[in-house]
């Protein structure tokens, strides 16, 4: 199992992934509301794990640039069918991982990654090459299922999951484990908070600084 795999899979549930609802509309709310805040109009700006560009559409037009990633041409293409629908100036879908960014020169003012940090592969790995594609003092902003702190009968299932097709690579780490991560890649974590309309939700939402 390797990078190509992830891509497969999602390319294969992507339509299916795109008529999915959203779980907690109110707490996707809340986490677009705060990124807004935190976004200035001359950003240029990031996103890693885009999907379906849902998230990017909404955010897009509130800064200078936005270029949307993910590892799947199945999630780009739809992604792609939607900003033709409705066009926002500066927005950008492509695919790339956060290893072919790096090899490349432009740098960003915050990097997003939203439900993203627990499908990569190397965490360590990843948060550096972040870390590296942000501007001095630049955000690294992410909300991301932190596994680890969640029922430990979930993560007893997501490899039976996995071995049968239904899930993807998941790294089961916890807030306070994702903290550390972060530290450890030269992130200055300034904001922890929960966005989910009711319980804890598991899904942090963490704005780190570059060091």
């Amino acid at each position: 199992m390797n990078a190509a795999s992830d891509a497969r899979f999602w390319d294969r549930t992507s339509r299916k992934y795109a008529k999915g609802a959203i779980a907690d509309q109110g707490g996707y709310e809340r986490t677009l509301e705060r990124t807004r805040a935190l976004l200035k109009p001359d950003a240029d700006v990031l996103e890693v794990g885009c999907g379906t560009g849902s998230t990017a559409l909404l955010l897009a037009g509130g800064v200078r640039s936005y270029l949307a990633t993910d590892i799947s041409s199945g999630m780009i293409t739809i992604a792609e069918e939607k900003r033709l629908a409705d066009p926002v100036p500066g927005l950008g879908f492509r695919v790339a991982t956060a290893e072919d960014l790096a090899t490349e020169d432009a740098r960003f003012d915050a990097v997003l990654g939203f439900n993203y940090l627990h499908l990569v592969r190397d965490l360590p790995g990843t948060l550096r090459i972040l870390h590296g594609l942000l501007k001095p003092d630049g955000l690294l902003i992410s909300k991301t299922p932190c596994v680890g702190d969640m029922n430990p009968l979930l993560r007893l299932l997501i490899p039976v999951m996995r071995a049968t097709g239904l899930a993807p690579y998941v790294t089961a780490f916890g807030a306070e484990g994702l903290k550390a991560q972060l530290s450890a890649a030269g992130f200055e974590v300034v904001v922890v908070e929960n966005h989910a309309s009711k319980g804890g939700g598991g899904r942090p939402y963490i704005v780190a600084r570059r060091r």
